[in-house]
């Protein structure tokens, strides 16, 4: 039997793996967060889309090598326990995205630039990897029998939650700081940060006691002795790991990566939008969604697993264009009233440089958005010829206000929801169907692959189809890179539905 963790005991283990899951997510996702402005630091500036492509290969990278993260260190933690395991995982992300924020940019250092920052980016991809099997199995074999859905749920939260953090520094960074501070040297401080984070999580880890069911496992000598080849090698487990990764997970990856980084890339890229009023607009709808995790993990545990996650991804087949095409139409000023006599243009010289000017054109609608367009060029003295390539750099960007402000915000909620319905249950679900000795090693392959493979290609395969599709002059360019998550969530829908059944529970592999 299970020993028993009172409620004011399995709340510590909470706490102390939240925290530290939080802040492997922080670390993470600080890069896909400051993507753009990464661009334009490690990568060569002629050509700014290349430029932003290669910063999203860059961020998939980290995602590709997290099932290798997630057999290293799942044996590990099968051969010596999920606690030391998972503090070795926090180190190293920890060090990886400091170090990040300490590498000298491509004007200083060229090529050798965006190399470190795959080399780091490919460590923080191995410890994420090793950290989310580490801190869903502690938790799961923690809980109460019959309430896993629950408290695993709460583990799930620290995902969304470390991109909601990540989102709050970077616009509290940009609020105490100049525009040509932030970008200049400004954007490095939430990767700095990140240092800081870490040594509190580790001295809260570090007291933490082994789960029970390892414990019992190793005293009574039934922990396993090669957990890949048990995992792997033997028919009847490998058959539940990859219904576990195309019957759930592979599905759960891509509607989460379409709901928390797709949008905002989108937001960003397609509609415009200001930079920081996508990431506020995000925040908002992450804050109001995240608690539904807990309530659709707690779901799980009356009604089971299976048909909480499949609800989430029938709905994102079913919805996300028209949802996508709202979005678009939002921030569409062709379709907009303008308020010519409202308009406005600014010439200024540009912040800290005497040499170059911005022009700034403010345009008004009817609906209450307004757009900016600002436009950089070289102070030409009176006795000089004006130049084409005068014209240095232009920036659109778009602002919503009153309703319009709130329908985007809904829009996003809706998917965060569909992230909580497919993410709520899954952890659950994935250490149910392993046995303890290989349970860390069995659930973190389908896990990582079916978020770093499927979900973490998602933002560079989406905006891939949809630049070909721009390219191609399709008037709906701008929903055909939804056509990856669409696909990948349905055929993960119908194998999920046939052959995944809820009294799949673990067995004796002896």
């Amino acid at each position: 039997m299970q020993e028993q963790v009172s409620k004011k005991g399995i709340w510590k283990v909470i706490g102390a793996s939240s925290l530290g899951t939080l802040i492997e997510w922080y670390d993470f996702f600080i890069f896909g967060s400051l993507s753009i402005v990464i661009s334009t630091k490690f990568f060569p500036s002629d050509n700014p889309t290349a430029a932003f492509l290669s910063t999203l290969a860059t961020f998939a990278a980290g995602f590709v090598v997290r099932p290798f993260g997630a057999l290293f260190f799942g044996r590990l933690g099968d051969l010596i326990g999920r606690k030391y395991t998972f503090m070795v995982t926090l180190m190293l992300m920890g060090g990886a995205t400091f170090l990040i924020g300490c590498i000298p940019s491509y004007d200083s250092i060229g090529f050798l630039a965006p190399f470190l920052v795959l080399i780091l980016r490919l460590l923080q991809g191995l410890a994420l990897g090793g950290e989310y099997g580490g801190a869903a199995t502690y938790v799961a074999e923690h809980a109460p029998k019959g309430e896993r859905g629950y408290w695993t749920s709460w583990i799930q939260t620290t995902a969304t939650f470390g991109l909601f953090i990540s989102l709050v520094v970077i616009l509290l960074t940009k609020f105490f700081l100049t525009d040509a501070q932030f970008d200049n040297w400004g954007w490095r401080v939430p990767f700095l940060l990140s240092i800081l984070m870490v040594y509190v999580s580790y001295l809260i880890r570090k007291n933490m006691d082994e789960s029970p069911e390892f414990k019992k496992a190793k005293a009574e000598g039934k922990t396993s002795t090669n957990p890949l080849k048990e995992s792997f090698g033997n028919k009847y487990n490998l058959k539940f790991v990859l219904l576990a990764l195309f019957g759930a997970a592979m599905g759960q990856g891509v509607v989460w990566y379409t709901g928390q980084f797709y949008s905002m890339s989108y937001m960003k890229t397609v509609m415009f939008l200001d930079s920081d009023q996508a990431d506020m607009i995000l925040g908002i709808a992450l804050l109001f969604g995240t608690p539904f995790f807990v309530v659709f993990g707690k779901l799980s545990d009356k009604v089971g697993r299976k048909w909480v996650m499949l609800t989430g991804m029938l709905l994102a087949v079913l919805t996300y264009r028209p949802i996508y095409q709202a979005m678009y139409d939002i921030a569409d000023t062709s379709k907009k009233q303008e308020l010519v006599e409202k308009n406005t243009t600014i010439t200024a010289p540009s912040e800290g440089d005497d040499q170059h000017e911005t022009i700034t054109t403010t345009k008004y609608y009817f609906d209450g958005t307004y757009t900016k367009t600002e436009q950089q060029k070289k102070i030409v003295p009176n006795n000089e010829v004006q130049t084409e390539d005068a014209h240095l750099s232009s920036k659109f960007s778009v602002f919503l206000h009153g309703s319009n402000y709130v329908k985007l915000i809904a829009l996003i909620f809706i998917q965060i929801i569909y992230i909580t319905l497919v993410y709520g249950p899954i952890a659950a679900f994935l250490v149910e169907i392993f046995p303890v000795k290989i349970r860390y090693t069995s659930m973190s392959l389908p896990y990582h692959i079916g978020n770093g493979i499927f979900g973490g290609l998602l933002p560079a395969v989406s905006t891939y189809l949809a630049t070909n599709a721009k390219t191609s002059a399709d008037p709906t360019f701008y929903l055909e890179g939804l056509w990856y998550p669409i696909i990948i969530s349905a055929v993960c829908f119908v194998i999920g539905a046939l052959y995944i059944n809820k009294n799949m529970v673990a067995k004796d592999l002896d």
